[in-house]
């Protein structure tokens, strides 16, 4: 108990420069140390009991009103995950989940269709970044998506505390934002990866090549895909791969042990675009058991790397998605990411950020823990088929 109170002092170090004054330090660090906690529930009155206030004035005041710079926080939180978690064959995952909220006044919120409930429900979607690498991962950074029914009345959005100057942005916009605070800030990543959501939107494909950034991104089975004789769906593509280009591979270990599929690469031919000794590639999946209908399932990847990367990367850096989801289940069942009471846009950043934060600490301290590095120390030890499919 006392490592882990020490360790949280020491991260909190870090950010005291975020919060000009003594009282809304101490504050979020109790806050922080509520969504710790062993609580059912991380509400502003039970957050408020773990801290031994008799009202949940004071959370309140530190979300809505208290003066700190929650962009700041983000920022050294992002710089705390990558010291400890930090690889040069990192990868940044970004995908979104759903808050499912009554009423109509809480910033961002209509009816709209959520992943996480599996249907259209009454809520607020938040885009995350994810930093997976081989010690660990970690949520590093978080935007609050605004429908246009909200960005096309102001006056809703002064109610709720959103910013005259913030407009309309897509979800693969508000990715593109928060992968170039991480690029800009050196973070050590050699891919992104992400959904068929962000995946099928050309302008967040070209910009990571801009970036130089390899990327491994979930695409529709009609995907358009550019081939020596024209374009193709990317499933018509895949029933002409010869039986040798299918390699059984796993993409990676999840709760029942190899995550297990049959994967195919094809180089996808040059067409003058893409950075200079980069290619494109095609990535197909096939499961190994067949469905109700007796097919067998498959889903398709758009890729771009450097020339010759071999096909066990691109099929370890589309495993590498499912990060985002584990952390998603983390940070909501551990560290009270959807739990919180708030109604206004910069409170529901304020909030975001802490959990976070806390959801770091939990990162970094499983990562760095005894038992963590004697596990790392281990490992370290021991239509026609117009493209090339590699076999």
């Amino acid at each position: 108990m006392a490592v882990w109170v020490a360790g949280l002092n020491d991260l909190f170090a870090l950010v005291a420069a975020r919060f000009p004054r003594v009282e809304p330090r101490l504050r979020a660090r109790a806050y922080v140390r509520g969504l710790l906690a062993p609580l059912a529930s991380k509400n502003g009155w039970t957050l408020a009991e773990a801290a031994g206030d008799a009202t949940p004035d004071g959370m309140q005041r530190l979300l809505n009103r208290a003066a700190w710079d929650a962009g700041g926080v983000r920022d050294d939180v992002r710089g705390y995950v990558m010291r400890h978690l930090g690889d040069a064959g990192g990868v940044l995952v970004v995908d979104e989940t759903g808050f499912v909220k009554k009423g109509t006044r809480s910033a961002g919120v209509q009816r709209q269709y959520s992943g996480t409930a599996g249907r259209v429900e009454n809520c607020q979607l938040g885009v995350f970044l994810a930093y997976a690498g081989p010690e660990g991962r970690a949520l590093i950074d978080r935007e609050l998506y605004l429908p246009k029914s909200w960005t096309g009345d102001r006056d809703r959005c002064r109610e709720a505390g959103v910013p005259d100057d913030v407009q309309f942005a897509t979800k693969p916009e508000l990715a593109r934002a928060m992968l170039g605070r991480a690029l800009d800030a050196g973070v050590p990543a050699a891919w992104v990866t992400a959904d068929e959501a962000y995946g099928r939107d050309g302008k967040f494909r070209d910009w990571l090549e801009q970036r130089r950034i390899g990327y491994v991104v979930a695409v529709a089975i009609n995907q358009a895909v550019a081939g020596d004789a024209g374009t193709s769906r990317a499933d018509v593509l895949a029933a002409h791969a010869p039986d040798q280009a299918w390699k059984r591979r796993s993409c990676g270990n999840g709760a029942k042990g190899p995550r297990m599929f049959d994967w195919a690469a094809a180089t996808l031919p040059d067409d003058g675009t893409a950075p200079p000794r980069w290619s494109r590639y095609l990535l197909a999946r096939r499961a190994l058991t067949r469905n109700a209908k007796g097919e067998h399932e498959l889903a398709f990847y758009l890729c771009c790397a450097p020339a010759g990367t071999a096909d066990e990367e691109l099929i370890r850096v589309a495993g590498s998605r499912w990060a985002v989801e584990e952390c998603f289940q983390t940070a909501k069942n551990e560290t009270g990411l959807d739990h919180y009471q708030v109604r206004r846009y910069d409170a529901w950043y304020r909030h975001a950020t802490l959990a976070v934060l806390a959801h770091a600490y939990l990162a970094v301290t499983a990562a760095t823990a005894p038992k963590a590095l004697a596990a790392a120390s281990s490992r370290s030890r021991s239509a026609r088929s117009a493209v090339s499919w590699h076999t």
